[in-house]
């Protein structure tokens, strides 16, 4: 039986392991609020104290933290990821962090003589929980087909994009993207209200024509009904956006409507909505 170690147990990385355990696979947890790992030990996962513990348990461990913050606090702090790597170890950092958080954490995961892959995913909390993530990988391609039957538990599509960097630029680009039509999804939806269109029928517009699509398909609906519990929080949109428009200028790429979809999320927040679904976005704009 494969062993794997899951760092993270928030919305996405709590459905992730439980695929892992699922799966019949050996898994090994720790999350800083050890009461989120009670459900899978009933599983039958095992707990470790600390990070470390866990990477000196499994040879590949897996982490899906909640930014670059979280992602080198786990990595860098005392008991963490680092203090227990030792040749040949795998770490497979999962979580949406920038392309220079990854580089860091790779370069001291590989400077202990370990293996490092990025492998952050596209996908909420419905594609979690039901194995059908798109995971962007990039590293080291030992680990990569080492940790391949757990990533295949995890995803539906999974691509190897090169050197690390690559996978945390095509999540940053993928999410500034959708950042984007929620932003224009909840303006057209507030401006219709307000000039006396029904909701439902502008989503069945925009279903029946070239723009298409199944976010606007699910949060339309929800956006409609008043429903904003979290599936992707809107501090992590507004988190990745801010590391997107971050990008792009490191690269010299202007990004007019993605610092303007920022700016919007910023404001959310800024209203106490950081916790709710992205789609609450609408709140704000309304």
């Amino acid at each position: 039986m494969q062993k794997f170690g899951f760092i993270g147990l928030g919305i996405m990385g709590s459905a992730m392991a439980r695929n892992l355990i699922e799966a019949g696979f050996d898994v090994t947890l720790w999350n800083r609020s050890p009461e989120k790992g009670a459900p899978l030990g009933a599983l039958g996962a095992r707990t470790a104290p600390t990070p470390r513990a866990v990477i000196e348990t499994c040879p590949v461990t897996f982490a899906m933290l909640a930014d670059p913050e979280a992602a080198e606090a786990v990595c860098f702090g005392p008991g963490g990821v680092l203090e227990g790597i030792t040749p040949g170890k795998g770490y497979v950092d999962m979580s949406t962090v920038d392309a220079a958080a990854s580089r860091k954490i790779g370069a001291a995961v590989s400077a202990r003589g370990g293996r490092f892959l990025e492998a952050p995913v596209s996908g909420s909390r419905k594609p979690a929980e039901e194995g059908t993530l798109v995971i962007l990988a990039a590293g080291d391609r030992s680990l990569y087909e080492e940790a391949m039957p757990g990533l295949d538990r995890m995803g539906k599509k999974i691509l190897f994009l090169g050197e690390v960097g690559s996978g945390a630029n095509m999540k940053l680009v993928v999410n500034m993207v959708m950042g984007g039509m929620m932003a224009i999804l909840c303006e057209g939806l507030a401006l219709g209200e307000k000039a006396g269109l029904d909701q439902a029928d502008i989503l069945d517009v925009l279903d029946a024509g070239a723009i298409a699509n199944p976010m606007f398909r699910l949060k339309g609906g929800l956006i409609a009904r008043g429903e904003f519990t979290a599936a992707f929080p809107l501090r992590h949109m507004q988190k990745d956006l801010r590391l997107a428009v971050g990008l792009g200028d490191r690269c010299g790429q202007p990004l007019h409507s993605a610092a303007a979809a920022n700016e919007g999320f910023k404001r959310a927040r800024q209203m106490g909505l950081g916790d709710e679904d992205f789609s609450a976005l609408y709140k704000a704009i309304r």
